[in-house]
């Protein structure tokens, strides 16, 4: 039978000499395929803007489905779609922003203080109210790294303090 060749991107396989590949790879289905995967992986911004300079398409917005389908140069996006993924984006954005803002070796503490008070005082003036046991602790659960809360059974160590703080026994024996 011979050996065969198998497309990942297409799914499918075909006797593997280099007539049938170079037919296969050239071919528009191969290129669509390929295309589909590869999108699978771009970021929301790329998404966002390329939806948003399309017009929509009157044929999807009619009866829901189009015949060029993922190949139609117009949107199939709702309002709606739109709007999410805008705030997809915008909260990427602030993530990384917040990422970078963590860790950045040639900025010395006190500029990373000033900076994060600047940011404190702007939340509260926004109407977020601020506790007191936040600002006598000087860290907001905000701070702490969302993927560490994420792991199970992470040793006390590693665990954030209550909200009210560790409680301390009066009659405890040390040693």
């Amino acid at each position: 039978m011979g050996r065969r060749y198998y497309c990942d991107y297409c799914d499918r396989s075909f006797q593997d000499n280099m007539h049938n590949r170079k037919k296969h790879l050239n071919g528009v289905q191969h290129h669509r395929a390929k295309k589909a995967w590869f999108d699978h992986f771009r970021d929301s911004g790329a998404i966002l803007y390329d939806e948003q300079a399309k017009k929509p398409c009157r044929k999807f917005l009619q009866k829901g489905f189009c015949d060029f389908g993922p190949n139609c140069r117009f949107s199939h996006m709702s309002e709606e779609e739109l709007y999410n993924l805008k705030r997809l984006v915008e909260d990427e954005r602030r993530h990384k922003e917040d990422s970078e803002d963590t860790f950045m070796p040639d900025r010395s503490i006190e500029e990373w203080l000033s900076r994060r008070e600047k940011k404190q005082l702007a939340l509260t003036s926004k109407g977020d109210p601020k506790t007191e046991e936040d600002s006598e602790e000087g860290q907001t659960q905000s701070d702490i790294l969302q993927q560490l809360l994420s792991i199970p059974d992470l040793p006390p160590s590693l665990l954030p303090p209550p909200p009210g703080g560790w409680k301390v026994k009066v009659d405890s024996e040390w040693g």
